[in-house]
């Protein structure tokens, strides 16, 4: 009797453990959610697009019965450096960038008239550079979409020529010019972050810059035939 009381405390036990361990196995899995996305800290990137500009020419002989802006698509890439703080939902960063851009263009300027020979003006922005602020709003799904607005200081170079139309027998009178110009900018854009290192953005900027006044070659006009000095033009472009 003693040896089938110790059997059977034996099996008890042996159950009483597997019966533990059966639970240890359907015990739910503690998993901790995903840690909100956050904005805040430096960053550095480059990118590469697309634009459309225009450069217009002030005519110095008169309102211009055609031509007089200089349509310039561009391609652009470069970089760009900034830093981000983020308070609850809203983003407000500082951004450096600059790009190489490749444009140049030519369209006839000068034509006052039909009496008033003509030009041709050639322009082509070469380099963009902005330092903007931005505020934007993160949202989605960990608050790793930002959409934001931007605004600041811009700066280019715009190079290019005037040349005269007319040869008068000898080689045509032309003008070149090359300066720098501070503008201004304004943009909006959507980022996504990828990863804790990544993040893609499209964005849209509009730039605008006054230009300085250009020496313009002699011209004619007539009747009667009369030859024109030099003169000056007021460039601006966007």
């Amino acid at each position: 009797m003693r040896s089938g009381v110790r059997l059977l405390a034996a099996t008890t036990i042996a159950l009483v453990a597997s019966g533990a361990a059966n639970a240890a196995d359907l015990e739910p899995e503690v998993k901790l959610p995903p840690a909100v996305w956050n904005w805040s800290g430096g960053y550095i990137g480059g990118h590469v697009g697309g634009g459309y500009g225009q450069t217009s020419f002030s005519n110095p002989y008169g309102p211009s019965i055609y031509g007089g802006i200089v349509d310039t698509p561009a391609f652009l890439a470069g970089g760009q450096i900034g830093y981000n703080w983020q308070n609850n939902s809203w983003v407000f960063g500082l951004e450096l960038d600059a790009s190489g851009v490749v444009s140049e263009s030519t369209n006839t300027c000068l034509a006052a008239s039909g009496f008033v020979v003509s030009a041709n003006c050639k322009a082509g922005p070469h380099v963009f550079a902005t330092a903007t602020g931005r505020v934007g709003y993160a949202f989605g799904a960990l608050g790793r979409t930002l959409a934001y607005l931007k605004g600041g200081v811009a700066w280019q170079n715009n190079q290019g020529d005037i040349v005269n139309n007319f040869e008068g027998g000898g080689p045509q009178e032309k003008t070149h010019f090359g300066y720098g110009r501070i503008g201004g900018t304004i943009g909006l854009g959507v980022e996504q972050a990828l990863t804790p290192a990544w993040s893609v953005k499209a964005e849209y900027d509009y730039l605008h810059f006054g230009g300085p006044s250009v020496v313009t070659p002699l011209t004619v006009q007539g009747p009667p035939f009369a030859v024109l000095p030099a003169n000056t033009t007021s460039l601006s472009s966007d």
